[in-house]
């Protein structure tokens, strides 16, 4: 697959993410980690036709613990986001959230899968400077306020884990550790992630009140399986085999902007001139990822 086939794979990415969390919005308030669990094993039911034909499909038992790792990193991610939730600011969390590209990049040197280089870094810089614009306008006129507390410091480590999980994808492949099939990654990084969300969820949360999930909660955790957690999922490991860690993670600048896009649709009152130059840079940021695609790092 070619860099630019990646880079138009992540921008559909970007787009399915931004329009996931308003059918997020939609659902009824339902246990947070019993419904991800939920939602990746509807994710990997979609999976299992296209990844039980590749010859890889089962895993050598010792790469078990490598799909275990990338689990633990989803799982670690959505854990201290919906824990964060309640103990910090939406804004702080749209700040924090900028770093993972540069997190991931930084991790990239370290597993040698990115390149000691100024261009990348310099971009993801943009990309950042213009997501955190963006935050700051959604934050005025709402009282939002930047601040560290516990609650930022968990979920600065979900980011963290956020950023590992496709370091440690192009690690895999680099070493010829994981499977060259996208949907088989993709299947058992998700099936083992949800086991241990699900599994958190089953020790703290009264999972009985899923008995009171409607029709429509059903249709809209369908759909986030197989679009928001199959599909996008799939499409960050397709694109981890033609670009490094720290251009797959940097379209999630592209969220906050569709996020913003759909927030213009829903109540154009609040279009203004504070949205412009977060915009500006983001979508400069990205036309440069797409100009300037970057190849596999030294180890691939």
């Amino acid at each position: 697959m070619s860099p630019r086939s990646a880079h138009l794979g992540m921008l559909l990415w970007a787009l399915l993410v931004g329009f996931s969390f308003p059918a997020v919005g939609l659902m009824s308030p339902l246990p947070p980690f019993t419904l991800t669990a939920l939602r990746f094993a509807i994710a990997c039911t979609g999976l299992w036709w296209l990844a039980r034909r590749s010859p890889a499909f089962l895993p050598a038992p010792r790469v078990l613990p490598l799909y275990g790792l990338m689990g633990l990193c989803l799982a670690g991610f959505f854990g201290a986001m919906f824990w964060a939730a309640h103990h910090a600011t939406a804004l702080s969390m749209a700040t924090l959230y900028v770093t993972v590209p540069l997190l991931a990049f930084l991790l990239g040197l370290g597993f040698g899968v990115e390149r000691l280089a100024w261009r990348l870094p310099a971009i993801l810089a943009l990309g950042a400077v213009g997501a955190l614009g963006l935050a700051f306008a959604e934050s005025l006129g709402e009282g939002g306020e930047w601040r560290f507390g516990r609650g930022e410091a968990v979920f600065f480590l979900g980011c963290l884990s956020s950023a590992l999980y496709p370091v440690l994808s192009k690690w895999g492949l680099a070493t010829g550790r994981l499977a060259e099939s996208a949907a088989v990654r993709t299947f058992w990084s998700l099936g083992l992630g949800g086991a241990l969300i699900g599994g958190v969820g089953l020790a703290m949360e009264p999972v009985a009140r899923l008995a009171t999930m409607s029709w429509r909660d059903g249709l809209l955790l369908v759909y986030l399986g197989l679009f928001s957690s199959a599909l996008t999922f799939w499409l960050l490991q397709r694109a981890t085999a033609a670009l490094t860690p720290g251009a797959v993670t940097a379209y999630g600048y592209l969220v906050p902007f569709v996020s913003m896009l759909l927030l213009f649709v829903e109540t154009p009152a609040r279009l203004g001139w504070e949205w412009l130059p977060g915009s500006v840079l983001v979508i400069a940021a990205i036309a440069l990822l797409l100009h300037n695609g970057r190849t596999p790092g030294p180890a691939a």
